[in-house]
């Protein structure tokens, strides 16, 4: 999925209830993911995507926002590392 701007628009910092970062396993690498839940529903988005910096500045406008959240999903190598980074619950 292409992160475009209109899909950045889906994404109103008010409406958006939590942003999770976690990595799946490619065998010989580690993709990192995101899940922001907003409005009822879960869009999810991968680092691979055009657009990911765009959506993870939009994200870091959140308040309370988990500025580190890069470091804490990466490591263990091949290991679930799920970063809650926002929740507004």
């Amino acid at each position: 999925m292409m992160i475009t701007t209109a899909v950045i628009a889906q994404l109103p910092l008010a409406d958006i209830d939590r942003v999770i970062f976690y990595k799946r396993d490619e065998i010989t690498t580690d993709l990192i993911c995101c899940d922001v839940e907003v409005a009822g529903r879960t869009l999810s988005f991968n680092e691979e995507a055009k657009g990911w910096d765009d959506l993870i500045t939009h994200l870091s406008a959140l308040p309370c926002f988990r500025a580190n959240w890069y470091e804490a999903v990466p490591n263990p190598a091949f290991a679930v590392s799920e970063t809650v980074a926002f929740d507004r619950r």
